[in-house]
């Protein structure tokens, strides 16, 4: 998506050879015109699937995630980090990494909006390690509904997540993939 890849020229900051920083367009700001064409872009590229349900995880995922329900005119629901005093006790829940917090994180969705007839897209903004990505497949396949795939804003393609789950036989597009972020460069597939 030449799009997201100018933007990303334009306001990515590498912070080493294995994270960059995009607050400005995905993690701390949004950018609407980008997220609508993200949105948009995954719709297009679902819309034959017959799509029921689009998840993500809290929190940077949600304005692509939303973006995309909205496109497709179905509901969209995020995993969340946090129990709160009124979180569903009826949760399905996952124990993840972080690879850009370095912490550990459960996700947890309500059995109540994720059903054996839904037919699931994930959504999220980075994929590099692929272990929320994991937790996430793991949630849907244990509610008994059916992973039509991934849509990932930005794949970092040097790190083995998208293809580790691609090997596994699970459908991944990704809008633009980073092959390289050494010296301080971004390089793209």
């Amino acid at each position: 998506m030449e799009l997201l890849k100018q933007k990303i020229k334009e306001v990515g900051i590498v912070v080493n050879d294995d994270v960059i920083k995009l607050d400005a367009i995905l993690n701390h700001a949004v950018d609407p015109v980008l997220t609508t064409a993200m949105g948009k872009e995954f719709a297009r590229l679902y819309r034959e699937e017959n799509v029921t349900k689009i998840m993500t995880i809290e929190s940077s995922g949600i304005p692509i995630a939303f973006a995309a329900a909205q496109e497709l005119n179905v509901p969209m629901v995020f995993a969340r980090r946090k129990k709160t005093l009124n979180t569903d006790t009826e949760t399905y829940c996952e124990r993840v990494p972080s690879f850009t917090k370095g912490m550990v994180t459960d996700i947890m969705v309500s059995r109540e909006f994720l059903s054996e007839t839904d037919r699931v897209v994930l959504i999220d903004d980075f994929i590099a390690n692929g272990d929320a990505a994991r937790g996430l497949i793991r949630i849907i396949r244990r509610s008994g509904a059916t992973l039509l795939g991934l849509g990932i804003a930005v794949e970092k393609s040097f790190q083995a997540g998208g293809r580790t789950i691609r090997e596994s036989g699970i459908r991944v597009e990704s809008l633009v993939k980073i092959a390289s972020l050494s010296g301080g460069s971004i390089e793209f597939e």
